[in-house]
């Protein structure tokens, strides 16, 4: 018995440097090696191990955060994701064509319409939207803005690559000027579009935001939300609070409660050091939410990564639509 466990031990070690494809390949050779390839652990560790190389996760293939806190003993079976499952949900969203676009476009007359908002708009050392406004051959803009929203304005028009246009209202927490004087001293500005709600949960005293009237405006007219979260390493990060605010932005009282959000884990150019996504989603708690979601890693100085979450944002807001 001993023996055999310790041929089992040298069995998975080896089988831990093969590709999730190799072991899919190995799986279907007999009924012994399909037995063997199914061992959870041995998914776990490719889950652990592969997890902060992803780029993107969803509310759909968002890991249980158990997997990360306990040992391999205290894991449940049905807590250990099936790591090959969880990539196919990722890799088996339909892309966009002409023909989608045009069926759409006999749906709605309106531009999809998103507000997008955070700190990563705010903090970093690149800016995200400049960047969007002045790279056409990645995101061409098809509209400046101009007054429609109670005031606020618009937004600006943006052409996707299959030719469908939307429209994105940028939330700012304040004016530019103190923006700017927050970023030379490197400083948190005064976020101007939420008021404080204190609140008692339990024991404890527990933060509670809303949204200012002309913010509210805005959000019961949009199909969905981007909020772009500040993803460098480096910074310190208060995600309770962000959650909050995210909170009181998607409230359903605002309007359609299955509104998809988009969550932008941006960074200001690629040699800066960046939170996996996976534990950005834990941390900000989007397993909370009840609408669809999904977190993309991005970098304001390429826009690598911009498109992806935009692609998804669009197919989600068409499916709400269609509906």
């Amino acid at each position: 018995a001993a023996l055999n466990g310790f041929q089992i031990d040298v069995q998975l070690n080896i089988m831990s440097f093969l590709s999730p494809q190799d072991l899919c390949h190995l799986g279907s050779t007999s009924c012994y090696w399909r037995a063997a390839v199914q061992d959870p652990l041995l998914w776990r560790y490719f889950l652990l191990r592969d997890l902060p190389s992803w780029t993107s996760v969803d509310w759909k293939s968002l890991p249980d955060v158990e997997i990360f806190n306990k040992a391999s003993s205290e894991v449940s079976d049905n807590a250990l994701y099936d790591y090959m499952a969880v990539r196919s949900l990722k890799s088996s969203r339909p892309r966009y064509g002409a023909v989608t676009s045009f069926l759409q476009s006999l749906v709605t007359q309106a531009e999809p319409r998103f507000a997008m908002f955070g700190p990563g708009l705010e903090e970093l050392d690149d800016s995200l939207v400049q960047k969007m406004m002045t790279c056409p051959e990645i995101l061409l803009v098809a509209g400046l803005p101009h007054r429609q929203i109670h005031g606020i304005g618009s937004g600006v028009s943006f052409q996707f690559n299959n030719g469908q246009k939307f429209n994105i209202v940028t939330l700012y927490s304040t004016t530019s000027v103190e923006r700017r004087r927050a970023r030379e001293e490197q400083a948190v500005a005064v976020n101007k579009m939420f008021y404080q709600e204190n609140s008692i949960v339990g024991n404890q005293q527990a933060v509670h935001y809303s949204v200012i009237a002309q913010v509210r405006k805005v959000c019961e007219v949009v199909d969905g939300f981007i909020y772009v979260a500040n993803g460098e390493a480096q910074r310190e990060h208060d995600r309770q609070e962000e959650l909050a605010r995210i909170l009181a932005m998607i409230d359903p009282a605002l309007g359609p409660p299955n509104r998809p959000l988009l969550v932008l884990s941006c960074v200001s150019h690629v040699g800066v050091e960046r939170i996996p996504c996976v534990y950005m989603a834990h941390q900000l708690q989007l397993n909370l939410l009840r609408q669809p979601w999904m977190m993309q890693d991005t970098v304001a100085a390429t826009l690598d990564g911009l498109l992806d979450g935009i692609e998804w944002l669009l197919e989600e807001a068409n499916c709400k639509n269609a509906q």
